[in-house]
């Protein structure tokens, strides 16, 4: 693109100003009054475009984030060297964490839920802090406001179905909530929609490319945090161990990495992130996967952590009350010839979600890493430490988990792809909002498949009338192939 405009002959201009060389059909010493509209609005256009394209090369620098540490805790450790005060205040704050975690999973799962929708606002924000800060010089119209309301949309619209899947006979008795259930898709699209033609609306010319940036950066940073944090909580209504044990096996790993790195780090791991270590990233390995397997053997006994989460709506609360799955049941299996003669016996009881802790730890202590990459990838590419300072020592809530969201996506595919078969919860609520006359056609259905496999008894149906009859009914337990089942017995009786 020529800098400077053709304005009239070949030479300098009064103000100094070279010509640039003569369009193509123009003659070389064309008159500047010959100039036509349509050469104005290119050089109008080239010249936003120039506004435009400041994004590419010249993004602003963010400033650092402001040091929050507790005054208390600056003037503890104002003695040590600032790679043991980090130390200290990270291991500080790390506890206290901790120590709130546990006194949330103590409240129960829908504190659990509460938490994992709060740090998902807290993680959107803080991405799309970062955005208005590399921007804000170009006062985009609109930009938060739009932000905000498509989360909101977004929310409405994962948070919808899952109401829709949970809590149907919650909803089946709110017949204002049947409303919003039934066209509830409907609904979402009509929501976003609405935030599409907002969106449209407010380009402006000369800000037209850094308004699809940050549409395009808003959608991505909706992508990383609502949809995985929807299903955090898919997770968790499958059982509360599949919530726990990979958050918790990608924080060992975290914590282990940290520590195996900082006392015996040697070795640079990967460019994006040159204080992780080869050291850490082993050391946090063999950690983990130990962790995940005695964390897993710990849950696995408890019905409130193995137990699926179901909605009551008889006490209206959640309840994790059921009999256990095979998974969480204690099974023996056969060592392998090695370990015999290492351990000197023929076979060992462990329950069978053991297993499964190993595959969730080797993903988090191998593959969860990329998340923290990625991550770190991207906050070089914007020149910044953290993504906040919501946490001293740690960074923002996004610096946290990173790793965790990556971890989320990999146990959901997992559960769906090697654990989860019919779901007989879900497959009775959704029965108890159909019809009478639906129901009625689905129990006549259900009945002759149950008949026809041996399951029930067929009804007596005895060919007797008149007054000189009558009939008994007697509920007899039955132990069949499947277990004890409860069968209605009719009898007819001669009246003496």
């Amino acid at each position: 693109m020529w800098e400077l405009r053709h304005r009239g002959g070949g030479g300098p201009g009064p103000g100094g100003e070279a010509a640039a060389p003569p369009r193509e059909g123009e003659a070389a010493g064309g008159d500047h009054e010959t100039e036509s509209t349509s050469d104005k609005e290119t050089d109008i256009d080239d010249r936003y475009g120039d506004l435009d394209s400041r994004t590419d090369s010249d993004i602003p620098e963010i400033p650092p984030s402001l040091d929050r540490t507790p005054e208390i805790l600056k003037k503890a450790l104002s003695g040590l060297s600032s790679r043991w005060k980090n130390w200290w205040i990270r291991g500080i704050l790390t506890l206290t964490m901790i120590s709130l975690f546990f006194l949330i999973i103590y409240m129960g799962s829908f504190m659990l839920m509460l938490l994992v929708l709060s740090i998902q606002v807290k993680c959107f924000h803080e991405i799309i802090t970062i955005g208005y800060r590399v921007y804000h010089s170009y006062d985009l119209p609109w930009f938060r406001t739009l932000s905000w309301y498509f989360l909101l949309c977004v929310n409405y619209f994962f948070y919808g179905e899952t109401v829709a899947d949970y809590f149907a006979t919650f909803v089946q008795r709110e017949e204002q909530l049947q409303f919003l259930i039934r066209y509830h898709r409907f609904i979402s699209f009509a929501l976003y929609l609405a935030g599409f033609c907002m969106f449209v609306l407010s380009l402006v010319k000369k800000h037209y490319r850094l308004q699809f940036y940050m549409f395009a950066w808003t959608h991505v940073t909706l992508l990383i945090t609502v949809t995985q944090s929807h299903l955090v909580i898919q997770n968790l209504f499958e059982g509360m161990i599949w919530f726990l044990v990979p958050i918790s096996s990608v924080i060992c790993n975290d914590i282990a990495a940290y520590i195996f790195g900082f006392f015996f780090g040697r070795t640079p791991l990967i460019k994006l992130s040159p204080k992780k270590t080869w050291e850490g990233f082993i050391g946090g390995f063999f950690s983990t996967v130990i962790f995940g397997f005695i964390a897993a053997y710990l849950l696995s006994k408890h019905q409130y952590f193995v137990c699926p989460v179901e909605y009551r709506s008889d006490v209206n609360s959640f309840v994790t009350e059921c009999e256990p799955s095979e998974l969480f049941q204690l099974q023996s299996y056969s060592l392998p010839p090695f370990l015999k003669a290492v351990l000197r016996r023929e076979s060992v009881s462990m329950y069978p979600f053991q297993i499964h802790s190993i595959a969730l730890s080797t993903f988090a202590s191998l593959i969860g890493p990329f998340g923290g990459f990625f991550a770190s990838g991207f906050k070089r590419a914007f020149k910044i430490k953290d993504f906040a300072n919501t946490i001293p020592g740690h960074g923002g809530i996004m610096d946290r988990f990173d790793c965790q969201y990556l971890m989320a996506t990999f146990v959901h595919v997992y559960i769906t792809s090697f654990i989860r078969g019919p779901n007989p919860s879900k497959v009775l609520q959704q029965l108890l909002v159909l019809q009478p006359e639906q129901q009625l056609n689905i129990y006549k259905t259900l009945k002759t498949h149950l008949i026809e496999k041996g399951i029930l008894q067929p009804t007596l149906k005895p060919e007797c009338s008149g007054s000189r009859w009558s009939f008994i009914q007697v509920c007899a337990m039955f132990k069949l192939q499947t277990g004890p089942r409860k069968v209605l017995l009719t009898f007819p009786i001669e009246d003496e």
